[in-house]
């Protein structure tokens, strides 16, 4: 029996409790869950890593870590699980759930919030609450690689001025001697505050953003 025939309205409803998604988004999600793990009802890492559409993105391993990413999962605050069952990744997927047209304030904060997170635990691949210096260069150094015109020195500069504004916003004033030991989360959300994140975070290589916006 396949996982659609499988799934009963009872777990279906629960599905849609669980993660914001309508039914219909559920069965749309299932398609390109089955489109991806073949006969197979869990996903793996080589199976995204298939994806055509990410094979140019220079951030594609971190994209990929963050769907298997525990903290993401909700089912522990470090490593990853080897493989992910559909509900697992309707979890993953309602990070970039396209916001409800009515949806209130307090909404918009816990959406916002959630979609932060799941960029905080991107970047942040140890781990420990905090964003690196060195993690930051590791994600900047990866995002410029596809440039020939930047060298790497060039990007590990433009990472470094980037902590700098950083300090600068969350902390203020530093002492001489003073070390910025690097981005919380709280942190993130004023670097982040002003930007629409809760409409413009979509995975395209899934067309999440082409879905139907939740009633």
């Amino acid at each position: 029996m396949g996982l659609a025939q499988s799934r009963s309205s009872v777990v279906t409803q629960e599905l849609m409790d669980k993660t914001g998604f309508s039914a219909d988004q559920i069965e749309q999600l299932l398609k390109r869950f089955n489109n991806l793990s073949g006969t197979k009802q869990v996903l793996s890492k080589a199976d995204l890593e298939n994806i055509t559409d990410l094979h140019q993105n220079p951030i594609r391993k971190k994209i990929i870590n963050a769907f298997f990413d525990k903290r993401n999962l909700r089912t522990g605050t470090y490593g990853f699980e080897k493989q992910i069952d559909f509900e697992k990744f309707l979890i993953i997927m309602s990070y970039f759930r396209p916001l409800c047209e009515k949806a209130d304030e307090e909404a918009i904060t816990s959406c916002r919030r959630d979609k932060l997170q799941f960029l905080f635990n991107m970047y942040d691949t140890d781990n420990d609450s905090m964003i690196t210096l060195e993690e930051y260069r590791d994600v900047v150094e990866e995002l410029l690689s596809g440039n020939p015109h930047i060298e790497k020195e060039t990007a590990r500069s433009i990472a470094d001025g980037a902590m700098m504004e950083a300090a600068s916003l969350c902390v203020g004033q530093m002492a001489p001697d003073q070390i910025y030991e690097g981005i919380t989360f709280d942190d993130f959300l004023k670097i982040w505050e002003g930007i629409d994140i809760e409409t413009k975070m979509h995975i395209r290589f899934l067309d999440i953003d082409k879905l139907p916006s939740c009633h």
